[in-house]
């Protein structure tokens, strides 16, 4: 009894600690932006430096265009990877073992590696400093993490759904629409929550297919470039305009911690 309440205080001690060394650098920037410049006549907690980051750093614009590429790329993202997951793990499709290890290759591929050569066709399309530039390689990207996401997912579910969708009469979208896609809405919702929190922090795309535009460059670009123009003369802004752009993740996983907690865990117990 004795050992047992030992090891459950030493495990609550050992979470509390993890915990407090996590949730350290977003509270201490938390409490740097929330704090008065010195050259400002504010005293105490301030929302000063949340509105000069603002105005200054042009954020309307960039979170704005962060959310667009975001949403464009969970959508199209969602929606070819269940197509192509139904088709490989349901329909079994021809090819089906060589396209899964093209799609391994896609995931394991460096992003550093496709740089130029996405720079290059970007450049010969005139696309670059556009919503395209970055929307169409981060679906690209996203693809294969995607396909085998669903993929497992839809081949984890009982073959005879299929079998008694076929004999009542349904075709295979049919089946699909009406019988996989919606069980996989557990699966496809954590599935975008990956995709988009990987699309939002996306900086070296960014950099490189949008440098010139401020009208299309992402949230995380314009801080990049907000705080080399104030990292020596006011810090307590820099912080604010971080936090400004982390707040969105912040408040998504929030709301859908939940549900993304239930779709790791789906399927991992088989009866």
């Amino acid at each position: 009894m004795k050992g047992s309440i030992r090891e459950s205080i030493a495990g609550h001690a050992f979470l509390i600690v993890g915990a407090v060394i996590a949730l350290y650098p977003f509270l201490s920037i938390m409490a740097q932006a929330l704090s008065p410049a010195p050259a400002s006549a504010a005293r105490g907690v301030t929302l000063e430096n949340f509105a000069s980051a603002w105005t200054r750093g042009g954020f309307s614009t960039s979170l704005f265009s962060s959310a667009l590429v975001a949403l464009a790329v969970v959508i199209a993202t969602g929606f070819v990877a269940t197509l192509a997951g139904y088709a490989l793990s349901v329909l079994k499709v021809r090819w089906r073992g060589l396209i899964m290890a093209v799609l391994l290759v896609g995931l394991v591929l460096p992003s550093e590696a496709r740089i130029i050569p996405l720079y290059d066709m970007m450049s010969s399309l005139g696309l670059l400093n556009t919503y395209w530039a970055l929307i169409l390689p981060q679906i690209a990207s996203s693809f294969s993490l995607a396909t085998f996401w669903m993929a497992n997912y839809f081949g984890a579910l009982p073959a005879s759904l299929a079998e008694a969708s076929s004999l009542d009469g349904a075709n295979s979208w049919q089946t699909l629409r009406h019988v996989f896609a919606p069980l996989g809405m557990s699966a496809l919702a954590t599935l975008s929550c990956l995709v988009f929190l990987y699309t939002w922090n996306e900086f070296m795309l960014a950099l490189v297919l949008m440098p010139d535009d401020a009208t299309v460059q992402t949230a995380p670009l314009s801080l990049s470039f907000f705080a080399g123009n104030e990292r020596n003369t006011e810090p307590e802004v820099i912080a604010a305009a971080a936090v400004l752009v982390a707040l969105p993740v912040v408040i998504a996983y929030a709301f859908l911690q939940r549900r993304f907690m239930s779709g790791l865990l789906e399927g991992a117990v088989k009866e």
